[in-house]
């Protein structure tokens, strides 16, 4: 029984990491356009372009920076049905949903929850017909005992793909 939580019984090291002021500033101008150069981010903070390149670095190899990525408009790729699926799973593990190539296509993002639902998705797709297929899959996970969805009407506000903390709040060494 305890190989199953083994996963689960260590606290992640060092969760906050540190940050200047610079580096804040360097945070949210590349928040805002992750393809601005070096030099402009200088020019706009007053550092060399070399104090940016470290400090890009820096935040990256600490892991601030996990990655860079385009942020998709899903509606021009002809996804314009947003769900919110919540998952009653037994065995406690959602990992089998991102491993799924019948998943990932769909998948937006992915929580392990407390509350009512043991995890919650967030997906895409083209329509009506696309979704009923994803949750009819689901519901043949033998680890799925039920699920519960809800399509987005109107979205409001969404960028998963994108930082926008508010950096005010974080501490800075």
């Amino acid at each position: 029984m305890d190989e199953m939580y083994t996963e689960f019984d260590a606290e992640p090291e060092n969760m906050i990491l540190s940050m200047d002021d610079l580096d804040k500033n360097i945070l949210e101008l590349l928040s805002d356009d992750g393809r601005k150069s070096y030099r402009k981010i200088s020019r706009e903070l007053g550092v060399s372009v070399g104090t940016v390149h470290n400090r890009v670095d820096k935040l990256t190899k600490s892991g601030i920076i996990d990655k860079f990525v385009p942020v998709i408009d899903h509606e021009k790729l002809g996804y314009t049905l947003t769900a919110i699926i919540g998952l009653e799973i037994k065995g406690g593990t959602v990992a089998f949903l991102t491993d799924k190539k019948e998943f990932k296509d769909n998948l937006l993002a992915v929580y392990d929850v407390t509350g009512q639902f043991d995890c919650i998705i967030i997906a895409k797709f083209k329509n009506t017909f696309e979704l009923n297929k994803f949750i009819k899959l689901l519901l043949n996970e033998e680890n799925v005992i039920k699920t519960y969805t809800q399509t987005v009407l109107n979205i409001v506000k969404e960028e998963l793909n994108t930082s926008m903390i508010n950096f005010e709040g974080l501490l800075f060494y």
